[in-house]
């Protein structure tokens, strides 16, 4: 049986270090120039907390809910952090239920790069929208997802979608 590639050239930027390996924090700079939150992808900021598309998805509209803080870990958030985020799961929910009909959602986090965490040293919570079916041989054979909505449009959907329905937590 002849091997077959897929070739996915962007994934090379994560691989070379984009998650924290440079010893910079990706999410810290994003957070740091809101004159390019459109470039980043970052989708909406609150006094605590903010959220932002993972330019490396497991799925369509995976998004990460940051501190603003650079905390590694959720002991040292304050209560205020902690809320804001729990909120911004909501929304997030909310918003991408209306952009891209998913019919269940993952929401998890990953603490230290041996559980998996990209970037350990900010912590961040994991919304990724799942639809039945959607686990299919691309991943399991080949382990390769396919994402099939560019990241800029469902940006400008979600932005669209926000100001419409007025989210709670969003600009608070």
């Amino acid at each position: 049986m002849k091997r077959k590639n897929l070739w996915a050239p962007w994934r090379v930027k994560y691989i070379q270090g984009i998650a924290g390996e440079t010893g910079g924090c990706f999410l810290c700079d994003y957070l740091a120039t809101p004159e390019k939150d459109k470039d980043n992808l970052l989708l909406w900021r609150t006094k605590q907390a903010f959220v932002v598309f993972n330019k490396f998805p497991y799925n369509n509209g995976h998004l990460l809910i940051a501190p603003n803080r650079h905390i590694a870990d959720f002991s040292d958030a304050s209560d205020a952090e902690m809320l804001c985020m729990m909120k911004l799961v909501r929304d997030c929910q909310a918003v991408l239920s209306k952009a891209v009909n998913p019919h269940g959602f993952n929401v998890g986090m990953n603490f230290g790069r041996c559980a998996g965490a990209g970037l350990p040293g900010h912590a961040h919570i994991h919304v990724v929208p799942r639809w039945n079916g959607d686990t299919n041989y691309m991943h399991v054979c080949s382990d390769t997802d396919v994402i099939s909505q560019s990241l800029d449009d469902l940006y400008d959907k979600l932005i669209e979608i926000s100001q419409t329905e007025q989210l709670p937590t969003v600009g608070t």
